[in-house]
């Protein structure tokens, strides 16, 4: 595979055109706001500059890494030489099915088509398409450049060539692919988000305050962000969204989604991408500060 659609020019997506371009694959980045392309490049090149203060990469690598990346705004244009098209756009069914329709259309039967998702059935997905064999999921983590694994979702169609061809790929990007079946949440998210659930049910209860929670589990648990910290991080209607496929998936309560995290996304509440979420990110600074704790 040497040409690579990535659709959606925002965190994730821009990410994983990031991590493509770097390992000399050429990438085509669509998105259909003209601005959220330009801004995805600007963070393209703001990541790179990072690798390049911490010398990763020289400035040589920079140049050519962006000279790989084309933006579009259009979708058939941007997907006919594609090889492997990765949708990474909004965490909603609708959205995705509606891509997935149009990149049947649009792409050459041997292209495989990849979706992002943290949590959607790939077979629902897959179901739309004249391919099912060919769709398979290819969850990132964030941020994509730093991070290493690479959950592998199989659909109940998706064939073993199909697998092997990503698990594959996945590895030559320098990442640590891991195959998991097709099930609500897949594995990452559905040991990680009931934990965020708990957290803010800790919280809703009164038990203790936002920075005693995270405290707890940064200095008792090791873990490298609390989970209201990281929720925030991950967006709280994106975490509203994954509680809500896997309890409709799996029709258990205890993946309920707190009120409180339901009454916070309502309110706009969303965290740094709205400025406030269970802490205040009122100034760019204050948001460029918890980003970059992954980024170190």
């Amino acid at each position: 595979m040497k040409n690579i659609t990535v659709i959606g020019a925002g965190t994730m997506g821009n990410g994983i055109a990031h991590v493509f371009a770097q390992n000399g694959y050429t990438v085509h980045l669509i998105d259909l706001n003209e601005s959220a392309l330009e801004n995805g490049i600007l963070n393209i090149t703001k990541n790179l500059d990072r690798m390049i203060a911490k010398e990763k990469i020289s400035e040589g690598e920079k140049k050519a890494t962006l000279e790989r990346i084309s933006s579009f705004t259009d979708l058939k244009n941007g997907v006919e030489s594609a090889d492997l098209v990765v949708e990474a756009a909004s965490e909603s069914l609708n959205v995705k099915l509606n891509i997935f329709k149009e990149l049947d259309t649009h792409c050459n039967q041997d292209a495989i088509l990849a979706t992002n998702t943290s949590s959607i059935s790939i077979t629902k997905i897959a179901s739309v398409t004249s391919r099912p064999a060919k769709v398979i999921g290819m969850h990132f983590m964030n941020p994509v450049p730093i991070m290493q694994l690479v959950e592998i979702i199989r659909g109940y169609s998706t064939s073993d060539d199909t697998t092997h061809q990503i698990m594959e790929l996945s590895k030559k990007l320098g990442k640590v692919p891991k195959a998991v079946n097709d099930y609500p949440g897949f594995v990452a998210n559905r040991i990680l988000m009931p934990m965020i659930n708990e957290a803010i049910e800790t919280l809703h209860h009164g038990v203790a305050g936002v920075v005693e929670i995270d405290t707890v589990m940064k200095l008792g648990m090791a873990h490298p962000m609390g989970p209201l910290q990281l929720a925030d991080f991950i967006g709280l209607d994106v975490c509203l969204s994954i509680l809500s496929v896997m309890y409709d998936g799996f029709k258990n309560p205890k993946y309920a989604p707190s009120p409180l995290l339901v009454n916070m996304v309502t309110a706009g509440k969303l965290g740094i991408k709205s400025k406030e979420g269970f802490y205040d990110y009122t100034t760019s600074r204050k948001a460029e500060k918890i980003s970059n704790q992954f980024l170190e």
